[in-house]
């Protein structure tokens, strides 16, 4: 098979961008399938550290080719600051990265409905980024979208006119106060650089490529989690980040998938409102969050942390057919004496294994386990980590009936052990 997919088994946060950066080498096409600027990649080598929203992860590598697909939303201002931020001229960044002429894009209406929404809901808050993409996700589905494509028409400012028409008419029955022009003009700059890139009917061009031989890695963003039917609804992101979304995002068929590839961090983290049953308001969550520098890529915020959830990482493995686990952040865990690892749950004072569809609270079933107080991030081979680290590897292997061939024992793109 020539495609694999690499996604999140969690709530997000889980290390994507690192892995697909230091796997690339290995494929000749990145494309990421879904999501938008409300997920934040980060990648870190040569002591720099990069932080990508829109673009693929594959991005610094000069030979391969990046594709944003059909199943991304794109804001083009964001697009266009993270464009000259990279680094490479745009004239280079032109020859590798090409973008779904189906793609949908976010609207300044959008926007500014998603900041209306998300206040209108008081304590109910579901903590959006606040950067459109529900709202432009629900145009897409209620057929009132306007794609990449579309840019390149006469009429597109006539079109874009009408979209914001029906935006400002929702937004009437809103108390809020905003600055429609000031965004409206970084917008517009933005849709002038996407005219730069390649707007291909991306499809056709990963079918063929594929077809003769090229081997291709589909990114997902956020996590399995915060999928809009699978994970903790309502507080989940408005797209499929499972397997199968990367074959309605990309237009490849199921039976051109290889491996899938999970990745999980040694332990949980969770950005905004929602369940999570191993969360640790202690001192133990706050240097947990301390170590693991875990504020958000996008929003700085304060990343919620606690203690592995082998029922949840078992569900996303389950949904997602997941071949291959990768561990990221074992290193933020060296320093304990002891570690835990959620096993169950108990609800209403019974063991359970299954994940409550409607967010009943759970309390979680804890094994323990001895910790590693060594710093590991200087390892590169499997066999020399501790051993408590390697049992409680072997410990999750034996859970989910998955190897983890990749252990991650740092941020940057050489602090990796392949097994």
């Amino acid at each position: 098979m020539s495609i694999d997919i690499l996604l999140g088994l969690q709530w997000g946060d889980e290390g994507k961008g690192k892995i697909v950066d230091a796997i690339s080498p290995g494929y000749d096409i990145i494309a990421r399938f879904q999501g938008g600027p409300n997920a934040g990649h980060s990648l870190e080598f040569n002591n720099v550290k990069h932080v990508l929203h829109l673009i693929p992860s594959g991005i610094f590598h000069p030979e391969k080719i990046n594709i944003i697909g059909n199943g991304v939303v794109i804001d083009p201002a964001v697009f266009k600051k993270e464009i000259e931020a990279l680094g490479p001229p745009v004239s280079e960044l032109i020859k590798r990265l090409i973008i779904s002429s189906r793609a949908s894009l976010i609207l300044p209406g959008h926007r500014i409905l998603d900041a209306a929404y998300e206040q209108s809901k008081g304590c109910s808050k579901i903590g959006s980024t606040l950067k459109g993409i529900g709202p432009a996700y629900t145009d897409k589905v209620a057929r009132n979208g306007l794609r990449v494509g579309e840019i390149l028409r006469n009429d597109f400012r006539e079109l874009y006119d009408s979209r914001l028409k029906g935006h400002l008419s929702i937004l009437r029955n809103y108390d809020l106060a905003f600055d429609l022009k000031e965004y409206e003009a970084g917008w517009f700059e933005g849709i002038e650089m996407l005219k730069k890139f390649n707007i291909l009917n991306t499809e056709y061009l990963i079918n063929d490529l594929v077809s003769k031989g090229k081997k291709l890695l589909a990114e997902g963003a956020q996590g399995t989690m915060l999928d809009v039917d699978f994970g903790s609804y309502p507080f989940v992101t408005s797209s499929n980040t499972i397997s199968a979304g990367a074959c309605t995002g990309l237009g490849i068929s199921p039976k051109s998938i290889g491996n899938v590839f999970g990745i999980f961090k040694a332990y949980c983290t969770r950005v905004g409102s929602g369940p999570f049953p191993t969360e640790l308001n202690d001192q133990t969550g706050t240097l947990l969050r301390d170590l693991g520098h875990e504020f958000g890529s996008t929003t700085g915020r304060p990343r919620r942390c606690g203690w592995l959830d082998l029922p949840a990482l078992k569900y996303a493995i389950m949904i997602n057919g997941v071949t291959r686990l990768f561990m990221t952040k074992s290193d933020v865990m060296s320093g304990f004496d002891n570690v835990k690892i959620c096993t169950s749950y108990l609800s209403s004072g019974k063991e359970c294994l299954e994940i409550p569809f409607d967010n009943s609270p759970v309390e979680p079933v804890y094994a323990t386990l001895p910790g590693w107080k060594t710093d590991i991030t200087g390892i590169r081979e499997f066999a020399k980590l501790p051993e408590n680290l390697k049992n409680y590897i072997k410990f999750i292997e034996g859970q989910t009936g998955i190897p983890v061939t990749m252990v991650s024992v740092g941020p940057d793109r050489e602090e990796t052990i392949y097994r």
